[in-house]
């Protein structure tokens, strides 16, 4: 079996750049959209109830909620890579939280979303796009 080893370093630099670029692209596409559907009132109540669409559909909420972790989870790699990559990273990393589900997910994201700087850059942007800020108890 013979394995793959670049000739040089050339390859290897291009490989990361093509890899850079792609998800600079794919979180300045997504991060805007996402941020925008996250309700100014999400963080007033930390019950969550269970939705209708999961007791009327059951098999459609499983395939929505395996997608939904794919991409929260491929934002959260890319948010992690973006840390040394070109790109907002910690943004990136908070939006991949909100999608995914895990345990202590809520408590998390209200710690993060505390953080002085992710909250300023959220609610900037939830400004610009005439979306009302997050708000706390």
């Amino acid at each position: 079996m013979q394995k793959y080893l670049p000739e040089n370093l050339t390859d290897i630099f291009f490989i990361l750049g093509i890899t850079s670029f792609a998800v600079l692209i794919i979180s300045a596409l997504s991060i805007g959209y996402f941020i925008k559907q996250i309700p100014h009132d999400y963080f007033l109540n930390d019950k969550r109830g269970v939705s209708d669409y999961k007791n009327k559909n059951p098999i459609f909420w499983i395939i929505t909620l395996a997608l939904k972790n794919i991409v929260g989870y491929c934002l959260i790699a890319g948010g992690i890579l973006m840390l040394v990559l070109p790109g907002q990273g910690l943004l990136t990393i908070f939006v991949g939280l909100i999608l995914s589900d895990y345990p202590g997910k809520f408590k998390l994201e209200r710690r993060i979303i505390k953080t002085r700087l992710i909250l300023k850059t959220i609610n900037w942007y939830r400004i610009k796009s005439n979306i009302p800020p997050i708000i706390f108890k």
